[in-house]
């Protein structure tokens, strides 16, 4: 065996540090790409709440803020004394809207979690999930046409012989359920597929079937993640505009009757801001009110969803 010189373990020496500084300039420049893209996002959130913060200022300059979240009636692009501007019927209409798609989403997404998860062979597994997946990824002009063009005519008054009306609750709350399910059962199924073999290997041992296995083991211990998407879910709903713009119908209204017409704070904003209001006026600041008490909605169900997760996660860790 040739022994080594010292004037090769200086080479070498020196190709470890010449490779060591190159890693370390690329570790450093991909760093502060990183930080870059960070300090990006939290500028442009920034600017964002800026922006909406200062046109919410100036239209309770205007406003009263306690009519605006206690009246009960919204025709802020009407003139003269049949204006209001109580944002009520626009928080109803969101929230109950996204109670009925939850209704639909949720068993809908949890059981086909629960499935793909604990019961569907890998095979069927590697193909339903991707399909899952591009339906959560279709643009939802064309959930809006499809509840519009087929739910409403052909399921609900065709099929079950439910009077609706040609835009109505109903059935956009129903397709924004279905425009839900990817979500939910998605991170559903991420969160129980990372549950540790060995809870399930135990109480297999101890006589447990798959069914006790998946809803008494399992789904438990994947409850912060089931959790989360759910408020997923509940926030994606919550901020959906095209659907209710098409088949909801353009009604502010406050009623329990899912037959009639409804508007969310969303799809207000997208019939509102279509470039035919006049600047610098109320009517233009109303746009701006409503996305920013959208935005507080929706970090409010966001911070909800930490709250929750947080404390599950503390049970099981």
């Amino acid at each position: 065996m040739t022994p080594v010189t010292s004037t090769e373990r200086e080479r070498v020496r020196a190709d470890l540090v010449r490779a060591r500084s190159a890693r370390s300039a690329r570790e450093g420049l991909i760093k502060g790409i990183l930080v870059l893209a960070a300090l990006l996002s939290i500028a442009t959130t920034t600017a964002i709440v800026f922006t909406l913060l200062q046109q919410t200022l100036s239209f309770f300059g205007t406003v009263s803020p306690w009519d605006y979240f206690t009246g009960t009636k919204w025709t802020p692009l009407l003139a003269g004394d049949q204006q209001s501007f109580g944002v009520l019927p626009l928080l109803w209409g969101t929230f109950y809207l996204t109670g009925i798609g939850l209704l639909v989403a949720i068993p809908c997404g949890l059981l086909a979690a629960i499935y793909l998860s604990e019961f569907a062979k890998p095979r069927v597994r590697k193909a339903v999930k991707p399909i899952l997946e591009l339906l959560a990824g279709m643009p939802t002009i064309i959930f809006g046409y499809f509840a519009l063009t087929f739910v409403t005519p052909t399921i609900l008054r065709g099929l079950l012989g439910i009077p609706v009306k040609q835009f109505n609750g109903l059935s956009a709350g129903l397709v924004l359920g279905i425009l839900v399910i990817p979500t939910i059962a998605s991170v559903s199924e991420d969160a129980m597929r990372s549950v540790p073999s060995s809870l399930r290997e135990g109480a297999y041992g101890l006589g447990a079937g798959r069914l006790q296995v998946a809803l008494r083991v399992v789904f438990p211990a994947a409850l912060s993640g089931i959790v989360a998407a759910l408020i997923l879910g509940a926030s994606r709903a919550v901020g959906e505009t095209v659907i209710i713009l098409i088949a909801g119908g353009q009604e502010p209204s406050m009623t329990l009757n899912p037959t009639q017409s409804f508007q969310s704070m969303a799809s207000f904003i997208a019939a509102t801001a279509r470039g035919d209001i006049p600047q610098n006026t109320l009517k233009y600041e109303t746009i701006f009110v409503v996305g920013f008490t959208l935005f507080c909605v929706t970090l409010l169900l966001n911070g909800v969803s930490a709250k929750v997760v947080g404390r599950f996660r503390q049970v099981y860790e």
